[in-house]
């Protein structure tokens, strides 16, 4: 049928979805979604497929749990073959632990940086799209998926490792604190919004993605050595000596050691550094004089319990999610006085 012999006021089907379609977004949420529709269907695609990936091994895993006689299993209370099983969880939370990084490089730094070194963004500024309502956009939309998905992939994770986690200490919560609750998402909320302030000043896409990458590899090396900090350590201590007979305080399961080890506790209740009558550890009789010397009664070990994993990635999140709100204001404010 010809546009001569169509009716405008009764326009075919295929008329009437590619109008609806059309008015599912528009303005500047269609043009944000179309500028960036390859990184968001590849977001989309990728957080499919690790989900399925998770699903069928987690099934893998509980199938190999049933079947196996609890007096086969190993001490641990896990069975003797589920090592591969191990490896693959680290495997899958190693590769979730790059989806800030990716984020924030291949999300965040062309955001703003691509539309400024195209003149995109002097020519949508030019229309009647405010550049606030643009710059929200801009951010929102890329914002509510990562948000998504990545809520999405720690989810399923947590789900695949909760069965598993107390059986063993091979599978160590300081290894999946980053990668489980909430802390994925904190982090590629942060690291994307860095992404996205960085392209917004250096207006190059090339520059920017750079910029990021060391930005948030600094972010990622500051974060690994403060977040156990926000934890409360608590210690545990022998006072019956600590010699051939005398054995070292035991740590509850799933507890992380901390500090440099094991020290050395004093009558006075002080600790001194395991390393402090090394020197004389080849002569029995001088290393005993000398813990002697410095009234040494037992052990001391500092410890994190599992029990507050949670906590810690709540107040970790929280101060990432305040530095991400940080980084939004920064990036409205100046797009808006400065962005052409």
């Amino acid at each position: 049928m010809t546009t001569l012999t169509r009716d405008p006021a009764h326009p075919t089907r295929h008329g009437q979805g590619s109008r609806q379609a059309r008015l599912r977004l528009g303005g500047p949420a269609w043009l944000v979604w179309r500028q960036h529709r390859a990184a968001f269907w590849t977001l989309i695609g990728l957080t499919v497929l690790t989900v399925a990936a998770m699903v069928l091994l987690r099934g893998q895993m509980m199938d190999l749990l049933a079947g196996q006689e609890a007096t086969a299993r190993k001490p641990g209370g896990l069975p003797p073959d589920f090592e591969k099983h191990f490896d693959r969880m680290f495997g899958v939370g190693s590769y979730l632990g790059y989806i800030p990084v990716l984020a924030g490089v291949f999300l965040g730094a062309p955001l703003f940086a691509g539309d400024l070194e195209s003149g995109t963004a002097k020519l949508v500024t030019s229309q009647s799209v405010s550049r606030l309502r643009w710059l929200t956009m801009k951010l929102a939309m890329p914002t509510a998926l990562l948000a998504l998905c990545t809520a999405v992939l720690s989810a399923v994770f947590t789900w695949w490792w909760s069965p598993v986690k107390s059986l063993s200490d091979g599978l160590s919560w300081i290894s999946f604190f980053d990668v489980t609750g909430v802390m994925p998402v904190a982090f590629t909320l942060l690291t994307f919004s860095v992404g996205a302030a960085v392209g917004l000043l250096l207006r190059r896409t090339l520059v920017s993605t750079v910029v990021t990458l060391g930005i948030v590899v600094a972010i990622e090396i500051v974060w690994n050595r403060f977040w156990r900090n926000l934890g409360h350590v608590i210690s545990v201590s022998t006072d019956q000596g600590i010699g051939p007979g005398a054995t070292q305080p035991d740590l509850p399961a799933q507890a992380e050691q901390q500090g440099q080890g094991t020290y050395f506790l004093t009558d006075s209740g002080a600790r001194l550094d395991w390393t402090a009558c090394l020197d004389r550890s080849e002569d029995e009789r001088a290393y005993t004089a000398c813990l002697e010397s410095k009234h040494v009664v037992g052990w001391s070990i500092d410890y994190l319990p599992v029990s507050q994993m949670h906590t810690m990635q709540w107040l970790g999140a929280g101060i990432m999610l305040t530095a991400t709100a940080a980084v939004v204001a920064f990036v409205v404010m100046w797009g808006r006085k400065r962005l052409l």
